[in-house]
């Protein structure tokens, strides 16, 4: 073989293992974002109870609240659980419970009184009395409850978690930069929801959310939790059929 021969041998060899190399070497393709959807995420699933969820190791052990008897679970690496709020939680939805069941004893005791004389008059205008106070306690109690509810669901929408009933999960929130198949996620503009979903049905549904039924999940739905400033503040899928207790 002559020198100029050899030397393109050499090179035509160099480059092919160049090339070869590079394709070894070479980064793979992106992986597709995991989808925030029918199927839930990052394995846990519709239908799924909590024990299962907790042994995939993607939700932390202790709740940030078992308020109304769900147990709400965090994303790893989400909020910490707060003693504090569970307490208040527990104090308020306690108070609420109490107050409203003698509310009821004390409305029908005054219903049953009667004033056939001075005195019966004035012991049924006591209980009267008494009622009336115990309806403003209960009042009260079930506003303050109602804002703990409030907080809660707040909180549930901007970190997203699992939230668990008596017959497993009951809602799964979407942690921040997790979208749905057509691209919508925390940060997505109203505009833009809309025209995802407005053709399959979604709506105006309960505390100023949009839902949209899922076909394939019959019983549950997407909730869109909107933000003053006309976007999507959180993604969820809900069973609608079955509460926590």
């Amino acid at each position: 073989m002559s020198i100029g021969r050899a030397a393109v041998a050499i090179g035509a060899v160099t480059a092919l293992a160049a090339c070869s190399s590079e394709a070894t070497t070479a980064p793979p393709e992106a992986a597709r974002p995991e989808v925030f959807g029918a199927a839930g995420y990052r394995g846990i699933a519709p239908g799924m109870a909590k024990e299962a969820a907790l042994a995939t190791g993607k939700l932390a052990n202790a709740p940030v609240s078992v308020l109304d008897g769900c147990t709400v679970l965090s994303w790893q690496g989400g909020p910490a659980p707060d003693q504090a709020k569970l307490a208040a939680e527990a104090e308020a939805e306690r108070k609420a419970v109490d107050l409203n069941s003698k509310a009821d004893a004390a409305d029908q005791a005054a219903k049953q009184s009667t004033g056939g004389s001075a005195a019966d008059s004035a012991k049924a205008a006591a209980k009267d009395a008494e009622a009336a106070q115990l309806a403003a306690d209960a009042a009260m109690a079930s506003a303050d409850l109602a804002g703990k509810r409030e907080e809660r669901d707040k909180a549930f929408a901007a970190a997203g978690g699992a939230s668990f009933g008596k017959n497993g999960l009951h809602e799964l929130g979407a942690p921040p930069g997790a979208k749905t198949a057509e691209g919508i996620g925390a940060g997505s503009s109203l505009a833009d929801l809309h025209k995802a979903y407005d053709a399959r049905g979604l709506k105006a549904g309960k505390a100023g959310r949009f839902e949209l039924p899922i076909a394939e999940k019959p019983g549950w739905s997407f909730e869109f939790t909107p933000t003053a400033d006309g976007a999507v503040g959180g993604v969820a899928i809900v069973d609608t059929a079955t509460k926590c207790r």
